[in-house]
């Protein structure tokens, strides 16, 4: 975002997300093979380049030895050459730029290695043929084969992995759009005027209607009514609001008009703020390097030593340039990570298959290295341990005048029209028992107090535990002991002054929850609750599932701050949430798990996505982890691992003995190597 107060408020967070997420790329290109997914099409770039690479297999030997299908013309040289060409500058070139970005942060990786693979098999290949034009009689080795081979695997290796990860929206601008593009402010005269978002200033006063999405962070200087925030601050019930409260921007607007005074707009706004957080932790957390990469850095290091120290040993032993130089790239050749490429994109397709077939959404490669050996699980209450909705857990009479049903319906007589959580939790459960509502008459809304209407002659109130108090109506306290215990929202029926019933609405646990906390714990992991809810229902539902740590009434930083110490700690934190409140604390953890019915945001901000929306799938991820770190590894190893023997023969380090790796010899094990990959990626399995 810009830093100036004027830039800012020319560019509020709707309109930022053009800015945002060019400037975002830079944390998206990511070391290794990541920052190369936004370096071009490579399915185009594959498939062009495959054309291209078909000329050159069958028209040039495969390290000096001519393959049977291969075949020559007058001319086909030059043809060879000119594709190699062409296929060097276009299909290496994300493999090219991706080394540039590699070596400019002083951390080589994958696109290092393949880019030096690459570049000394075209520009040998160049010298060599020159050198076969000026002086046939002693003939030079090219390596346009090998050119053309690695670049088509590796760009094979990039696609699919493309193919197998999900590719994530841009969370920030998901953030943005919870804004309204035009907001109605009130001029100095009383007038109104529909403005766009960015033209509204600090001290604005605006007007907000009943639905409306509150446009920016401020105070009510007029009106009472409700907020739902739950897509802001995870709060599952709406919050009522009277003059003087602060309310946010990106919340709806519930029951009532209201005029605000505007506090924060662009950087100074809350959502701006979330956007800012979700952002750095997106930046730090592309620091995290896979395996691949690792490997590929060290197989660079050895490859670049081992061709150096060939061709100065070679020199002094022969006094030969020639013959030193070729044996330096011969190295750098069997170097070139034809398997390494595939190793892990193999696996990872694999992965991602099954993931989906086990209702998982794998959208960051990384996160399948990262799970294994996870210490803690912070867990959002609302929508992830519950269900995220308000379901009647039960009415209780105060007065034998009145049935239970006639009691539910006089309630819905009052709620059937409303649209906050508590009233649709009502009106579903009067549906499920099949209970009509009566008709009520001029129904009216209470601010900070309930509702109030005429039914059957008879005035009714629908009301909160405060205004019981303050009216001195007596109950039986002891019925409401133990729905609050379970952290349920308590509503009043009043019928011409009498207290008749209390109806208790609570987000209610999912049902395999307390079995998975309990698996969770099973595995060593320890469960720990996160929650913008009261301290009352969040320890309730912890003391219900069995979880001994957890964290209420928290705003989205403050459940960064809590990820962010643990991390800080070298603790692997898995995150799993579901709002935009969460989307944060999902970037900045190790791993976050977004559960599928949760909002845009948080989905796009997480590394996995639980598609089923059943918290039990990340144990089914959890060991598809670790299976896939079982495989990596040892694909790995098939990967480089040849490369342990054969970089030293083709060096020469057996010379003496007369032993010299045949570069033909090097390539059949580099070959097989990469069909061993492939088969056993394939085998890769999932235990439940």
């Amino acid at each position: 975002m810009n830093s100036s107060e004027k830039k800012h408020t020319e560019n509020p967070p709707h309109k930022m997300h053009k800015m945002d997420h060019n400037s975002m790329t830079a944390h998206e290109q990511m070391s290794g093979m990541d920052h190369s997914m936004h370096m071009g099409n490579f399915k185009q770039k594959f498939w062009l380049s495959l054309i291209l690479a078909i000329p050159i297999i069958f028209l040039s030997p495969m390290m000096g030895v001519d393959l049977p299908f291969q075949f020559t013309f007058p001319g086909s040289e030059w043809l060879v050459l000119g594709l190699a060409s062409i296929l060097f500058f276009y299909g290496g070139e994300p493999f090219l730029s991706g080394a540039k970005m590699e070596l400019k942060q002083k951390s080589p990786a994958m696109m290092t290695l393949i880019a030096m693979g690459i570049s000394v098999s075209y520009f040998y290949s160049v010298y060599a043929f020159v050198m076969n034009k000026l002086m046939p009689q002693n003939h030079v080795m090219d390596f346009f084969w090998e050119l053309a081979t690695l670049i088509v695997i590796m760009l094979l290796g990039h696609w699919i992995e493309m193919n197998a990860i999900s590719n994530a929206s841009d969370a920030v601008q998901k953030m943005a759009e919870l804004l309204p593009e035009q907001v109605k402010r009130l001029n100095k005269d009383g007038s109104e005027e529909v403005v766009p978002l960015q033209d509204v200033r600090a001290n604005d006063h605006l007007v907000v209607r009943s639905g409306d999405k509150i446009p920016a962070d401020g105070i009510i200087i007029k009106g009472n009514t409700t907020v739902d925030e739950s897509m802001v601050t995870g709060e599952s019930k709406t919050v009522e609001k009277t003059k003087k409260d602060k309310v946010i921007g990106g919340s709806v607007n519930g029951s009532g008009t209201i005029e605000i005074s505007v506090t924060g707009t662009g950087e100074t706004g809350y959502l701006s703020k979330v956007m800012d957080m979700v952002k750095k932790a997106q930046t730090e957390k592309s620091k995290l390097e896979s395996i691949s990469d690792r490997v590929a850095k060290w197989l660079f290091y050895i490859a670049l030593g081992a061709g150096i120290l060939a061709f100065v040993t070679w020199f002094i032993v022969d006094k030969d340039v020639s013959i030193a130089f070729e044996r330096m790239v011969t190295v750098f050749i069997i170097a070139c990570p034809h398997a390494l490429g595939l190793a892990i994109p193999l696996v990872i397709a694999r992965s991602t298959s099954i993931a989906a077939k086990h209702g998982l959404l794998l959208k960051n490669r990384n996160a399948l290295e990262q799970a294994n050996d996870m210490q803690y699980i912070m867990l959002d209450k609302t929508g992830t341990l519950t269900e995220g909705k308000f379901t009647v857990t039960g009415i209780e009479m105060t007065t034998n005048e009145l049935t239970q049903k006639e009691a539910l319906k006089m309630i819905g007589a009052l709620e059937n029209n409303a649209n906050h959580p508590l009233a649709i939790g009502i009106m579903n459960y009067l549906k499920e028992k099949d209970i009509s509502p009566y008709h009520a008459e001029n129904l009216q809304s209470i601010s900070g107090i309930g509702l109030i209407g005429s039914v059957n002659g008879k005035v009714i109130k629908i009301v909160n535990e405060k205004e019981v108090e303050r009216l001195h109506l007596s109950f039986d306290r002891s019925l409401k002991q133990s729905y609050q215990e379970q952290g349920n929202t308590l509503s009043y029926l009043i019928i011409e002054d009498q207290l008749v019933a209390m109806i208790a609405l609570g987000d209610v646990v999912k049902p395999d929850a307390k079995q998975f906390i309990s698996d969770i714990k099973a595995q060593g992991i320890s469960p720990v609750m996160l929650t913008g809810d009261n301290k009352i229902a969040a320890e309730s539902v912890a003391h219900y599932l069995g979880v001994e740590e957890f964290h209420s009434e928290l705003l989205p930083e403050e459940k960064e701050k809590i990820i962010q110490t643990y991390v800080n700690e070298d603790k692997k934190v898995m995150m799993v949430g579901d709002g935009i409140n969460d989307a944060p604390s999902l970037v900045r953890a190790t791993i976050g798990v977004a559960i599928g019915a949760g909002t845009d945001v948080a989905i796009d901000s997480a590394d996995v996505v639980l598609t089923d929306s059943d918290p039990k799938d990340i144990l089914r991820f959890l060991d598809l982890a670790k299976q896939t770190r079982r495989k990596m590894i040892q694909n790995l190893w098939w990967g480089a691992g040849y490369n342990i023997i054969a970089i030293p023969l083709a060096a020469g380090v057996l010379a003496p003995w007369g032993i010299i790796l045949n570069p033909a010899v090097g390539a059949i094990l580099m070959s097989l190597s990469t069909v061993i990959v492939a088969a056993n990626a394939v085998t890769l399995r999932i235990q439940n």
